[in-house]
């Protein structure tokens, strides 16, 4: 019988992987693309085992990612949702539910970097609370802690933080401003998962964090994300928000079914809520490509330094652009190679990023750009303007980035790059 089991099995695992190794129909134009999978045939292999068990809804798996997940982030509490936008709304949410002893009211206000991904930005609003937009360090794309400081008032009561692309700002710093006025602290991670300042994981310093699994990111679980937060508290409010309010798995559920005796406890709703919740597919790949979350790293620093090394010791490099900088005591987890064009560029700069794309090297703004120069943000009428950030719109105007394989680059294919680039400035 076991070996009978057992052969089945390996008879399934040889069809998968013949399955996985048929070559796709459609390449993508880029050589350099901006998303370069992840996926190798084992991560598929358990997320098609989950597929054959027929369990395919958020279960056992999922809560063995989250555990898994807490263990090596060290944080307290990991839940899994369906994207890293999702898990940025359920924060939001958490923090002005009624079930949270210490809440937000409407109005209170939300600091946030000028330089944002949408999701970042509008749970706020959603939310009742008003954004407060900060600018950023130039040369790091992070929150700048000067502006951050003088955009403080009375009203003040939480930050949306984002750290970019792989790098932070100064947490030590930043936690010192934070802690003096009380402030609240969200940490969007999803571009950033593994980085660490002073061997501290970034998504650990708030009191919640967020990160994104999307098939562009460091791990992916095609989509799919992770919240985590510090207390019991949170938790339970997280999980009943991220399943329709159910009361299934709350820490109280016993307590809270006893008030109501007439109520069904198999449909027991205690809170407001959505869905927003994973699937035990998405948790195996996610989980699969998790374990290998430091290799992903150590792969895209080295493509990295590969890239860059190569340029500026080429006798064409002219100072054409300005490589991010690393943030001092920041570990980083490079999203992407990251460029600040040189100014002397400024009317070229255009068709110099249409001749990358054109010779196959894929690029894109930082992140959205200065979010306040997007129609949506016009469209509601903040009173602050894009004209009052004068770093985002340099980053705005100046700033690019491409993407970094996940295999190691050979000569060829980093002299191929390197050719394209310079190519581009002509």
């Amino acid at each position: 019988m076991y070996k009978s089991i057992k052969s089945k099995k390996m008879g399934l695992t040889f069809e998968l992987n013949k399955a996985l190794k048929v070559k796709e129909i459609k390449k993508s134009k880029h050589h350099f693309p901006l998303k370069d999978s992840t996926f190798r045939s084992k991560d598929l292999i358990e997320g098609i085992k989950v597929i054959l068990s027929r369990n395919v809804t958020m279960s056992k798996v999922t809560k063995k990612f989250e555990k898994i997940f807490s263990q090596k982030m060290k944080m307290p509490f990991s839940l899994m949702v369906n994207s890293g936008s999702s898990a940025n709304l359920l924060a939001f949410q958490c923090l002005i539910n009624p079930y949270r002893k210490k809440r937000l009211k409407k109005g209170d206000h939300v600091l946030v970097p000028s330089i944002c991904w949408p999701t970042s930005f509008w749970p706020i609003i959603q939310s009742g609370l008003k954004p407060v937009f900060v600018d950023v360090d130039k040369y790091t794309f992070n929150i700048d802690l000067k502006d951050l400081e003088k955009k403080i008032t009375k009203k003040t009561k939480a930050l949306m933080l984002i750290h970019v692309l792989g790098n932070s700002t100064n947490m030590e710093k930043l936690n010192k401003i934070l802690k003096k006025n009380k402030i609240i602290l969200v940490e969007d991670t999803c571009e950033s998962i593994g980085a660490k300042y002073k061997n501290k994981f970034l998504g650990t310093f708030g009191d919640f964090s967020t990160f994104s699994f999307y098939f562009s990111h460091q791990i992916s679980s095609v989509e799919g994300g992770m919240i985590c937060c510090k207390t019991k508290e949170d938790e339970d409010i997280i999980k009943a928000l991220r399943s329709h309010g159910w009361s299934k798995d709350l820490s109280n559920q016993r307590k809270l079914e006893k008030k109501f005796k007439d109520i069904n406890k198999s449909f027991f709703f205690v809170n407001s809520g959505y869905n927003l919740r994973p699937t035990d597919i998405q948790a195996a790949i996610g989980l699969s490509q998790f374990k290998s979350l430091n290799n992903f790293i150590k792969v895209r620093k080295i493509n990295k330094n590969k890239i860059i090394n190569k340029i500026i010791t080429d006798k064409r490099w002219n100072n054409q652009v300005r490589f991010l900088e690393k943030t001092k005591n920041v570990d980083p987890s490079w999203f992407g190679l990251t460029m600040l064009m040189d100014k002397k560029f400024k009317k070229k700069r255009k068709s110099i990023l249409i001749k990358l794309d054109k010779m196959g090297i894929e690029n894109r703004p930082i992140i959205s750009g200065n979010f306040l120069k997007q129609p949506a943000v016009k469209k509601y009428k903040f009173a602050q303007k894009s004209s009052d950030f004068p770093n985002a719109n340099y980053v705005h105007e100046f700033g690019f980035f491409v993407g970094l394989k996940n295999k190691i680059m050979s000569p060829n294919e980093t002299s191929k790059f390197v050719n394209i680039f310079f190519k581009s400035f002509q």
